[in-house]
């Protein structure tokens, strides 16, 4: 994955991470960071897939609908 951290002087505040397929193709992106605990989850032309909830343990589709209650997991949300 590739990675790009967004940053303010000396703290960082944003880091997003590419999420690639099985042909090295940008299938979409993960930015986590948020003073929440949320991994925020987006497609390749920037629609919200879902997010993840480190805090909760929960991770929710686009509409808010619980998809995973056991763990955080943002990977779920990509059509892999």
């Amino acid at each position: 994955m590739q990675e790009i951290s967004i940053s303010e002087g000396e703290s960082k505040l944003l880091r997003v991470e590419y999420v690639r397929n099985g042909k090295n193709q940008i299938i979409g992106s993960k930015t986590s960071g948020f003073a929440n605990g949320d991994t925020v989850a987006r497609d390749r032309d920037g629609r919200i897939l879902g997010h993840s909830n480190s805090k909760f343990g929960n991770t929710r589709d686009s509409n808010g609908r619980i998809t995973s209650t056991n763990q955080a997991d943002v990977d779920s949300l990509f059509d892999w």
